[in-house]
């Protein structure tokens, strides 16, 4: 298997980037094997990037903000794998809408489609196969989560990775698995341009989105 493009810096995943080089190397500072760096930078994009609705941007971008989508906590999370040698990809799906219901703004779910085309998750290569590493969900919301009966354990058994079994929180309301890919530049591109050419006021998307993530916001201190 030809692992080069797994570990390709692009536009977006700018795992070339030395802020993305500083961070992964201070996280994997004591990390002897591949699982405990993939475990340690894991952690890190999990709990430390929290889930908040965001604009697509590059991965140095996502470090910088603290904060970021699937999308982009996904290829964050590839980034920093890339730029210590271990091969990352992208795993997209579409999902149903009821997978964001109560951790976004009544007013951002109601106005979002009834099927979300496009939700990525990590996947990298270590112990010679690819395992599904998802970070979306951070510990402090997820506890809220749990604690308000938003999902229940069955609907989202763990957010907790082992760094040897497939980890993908969002299974339960999966539609279509759409396959991996070794990036999002090209996907990130179309949104980006379908956002532009949008009739919604772009003022009104920001209001939305900031109050939605004011309310995601103050989940974790409940």
């Amino acid at each position: 298997m030809n692992l080069k493009d797994y570990l390709n810096s692009t536009k977006f995943c700018d795992c070339d980037n030395q802020e993305i080089i500083a961070k992964a190397k201070e996280l994997t500072q004591n990390d002897k094997t591949s699982r405990e760096m993939a475990l340690s930078i894991f952690h890190f994009v999990r709990d430390q990037i929290k889930f908040m609705m965001s604009d697509f941007v590059k991965a140095s971008e996502t470090l910088k903000n603290g904060i970021g989508d699937c999308g982009n906590k996904t290829n964050l999370q590839v980034a920093l794998l890339r730029s210590v040698n271990i091969p990352a990809r992208y795993h997209i799906a579409s999902l149903r809408k009821e997978s964001i219901k109560g951790i976004v703004s009544e007013m951002l779910y109601q106005g979002a489609p009834d099927e979300i085309p496009f939700h990525p998750w990590c996947e990298c290569y270590i112990s010679e196969k690819w395992i599904s590493c998802d970070t979306l969900l951070d510990k402090a919301l997820t506890d809220t989560i749990y604690k308000k009966g938003i999902f229940t354990k069955e609907e989202i058994p763990t957010i907790n990775w082992d760094g040897e079994s497939n980890l993908n929180t969002m299974t339960n309301w999966m539609i279509e698995d759409k396959g991996t890919f070794p990036s999002l530049d090209e996907l990130f591109l179309e949104v980006q341009k379908q956002s532009e050419e949008s009739p919604i006021d772009k003022d009104l998307i920001e209001m939305v989105v900031k109050q939605s993530n004011e309310y995601t916001d103050s989940l974790r201190e409940q």
